[in-house]
């Protein structure tokens, strides 16, 4: 029986061959808890496709997780992706419409400019961590400018990020629950300024996601909390994920050489490898949804009121929707993933991570077309977030 609470030797290293076991011998995988583990693309694509009978509305789960009324709490419950209509429709609609194809046009030439300065500082290092001085560096200045947030004040951010998400893993520690209870208090602190700023500066609503939120007036427009727990969750989600995606890309093609040699003949080859990336190594390993009637899957009857984790990195290797789905095919077609979820809850930002992942990957191969993932690599240690934690490097 696989647990969440009590993983397998190697696991954060290697899941793949517990996971290609809950695919083939427990589809439906019953935890102590009376959670419920789904691992088939197929039925994720279910799940993902039916919002009646499976909500992301997460409030009678995380209630006895962090206490009602905690910071945690007021977070994950206000955030877009544990929400359903209306908030979740209201949010959306302002989101997608602040990563429209003239804004991303807009946002290129900035994401060059980033990540050569980057790769220009790592040139003059020669030993670096990929990590620090470049995957996690890119999202967070993306995302900055986004919300209009000044450089110079940045540098809490991605500790808060880790925090909060951290705090969604399956089996939490009090200290995971402090640090993340306390991110989030820093982080509305932080942001009460940002925002009384704008409001009597306003941004451009065409390029400020901030600005969108706050001139929203849908319904009401949005509540003070839901205005900065989704400025904290547009941090979160923008972050973690890409800087996994950049991170992972570079490991893999380090492990695999002639698939590193391939992409430099092929350069063309970037967009259908960034997907590749993503379906291999899935930033996001795992989704949650409530099942609101019974539901039987598989011969198993799931009651009303579960729990349901969804094991996205199982199911972008489920052999029954891709051809060989161990090995890389930069050139694989179809390739219709779960690393950006599905249905009504799709990412967001897929675009714009599709675009940092192709600019950032193709950009450090042409500078740094022999680099060597040097000893020390280690991984994040989460189970719901694949990346890495330290991924040094000799350029």
């Amino acid at each position: 029986m696989f647990s969440l609470t009590a993983l397998p030797d190697g696991f954060h290293e290697n899941p793949y061959p517990a996971y290609a076991a809950l695919r083939e011998d427990m589809p439906v995988c019953l935890q102590s808890d009376g959670s419920v583990i789904l691992s088939r693309y197929e039925d994720l694509d279910l799940v993902y496709r039916d919002t009646a009978l499976f909500i992301s509305d997460k409030k009678a789960v995380f209630g006895p997780k962090y206490g009602v009324g905690s910071p945690l709490y007021e977070h994950h419950t206000t955030s877009l992706v544990f929400n359903d209509p209306p908030l979740h429709t209201r949010v959306r609609k302002v989101m997608v419409g602040a990563m429209n194809p003239r804004a991303l046009a807009q946002m290129e030439p900035g994401l060059i400019e980033l990540v050569d300065n980057l790769l220009d500082q790592m040139q003059a290092k020669g030993s670096v961590e990929l990590i620090e001085d470049f995957a996690g560096a890119i999202p967070i200045e993306i995302i900055g400018n986004l919300l209009g947030i000044p450089r110079s004040e940045r540098g809490p951010l991605r500790g808060w990020s880790l925090a909060i998400l951290g705090a969604l893993e399956p089996q939490l520690t009090s200290e995971q629950e402090e640090w993340g209870n306390s991110a989030v208090t820093e982080f509305k602190a932080f942001l009460r300024h940002i925002i009384d700023d704008r409001s009597a500066n306003p941004g451009n609503p065409e390029t400020d996601v901030l600005t969108r939120l706050m001139q929203d007036d849908s319904d009401g427009g949005l509540t003070e909390v839901e205005l900065y727990q989704n400025c904290i969750f547009i941090l979160n989600a923008g972050h973690e994920t890409t800087t996994n995606l950049i991170g992972n890309a570079l490991a893999l093609l380090d492990q695999h050489h002639d698939k590193r040699a391939e992409l430099q003949s092929k350069p063309d080859l970037i967009a259908t490898a960034v997907d590749e990336f993503l379906r291999l190594e899935s930033p996001n390993q795992f989704g949650n949804r409530l099942t609101t009637e019974d539901v039987t899957l598989h011969g198993h009857t799931i009651p009303a009121g579960t729990d349901i984790h969804l094991c996205i990195g199982a199911a972008n290797r489920d052999p029954r929707q891709f051809d060989r789905p161990d090995d890389m095919l930069l050139d694989r077609r179809p390739n219709k993933h779960h690393a950006f979820a599905g249905g009504p809850h799709t990412c967001v930002g897929l675009t714009l991570a599709r675009m940092e992942g192709k600019i950032a990957v193709s950009r450090f191969l042409n500078r740094f077309p022999n680099y060597q993932i040097a000893d020390g690599a280690k991984r994040g240690g989460r189970i719901r977030f694949r990346g890495f934690a330290q991924l040094p490097a000799q350029v």
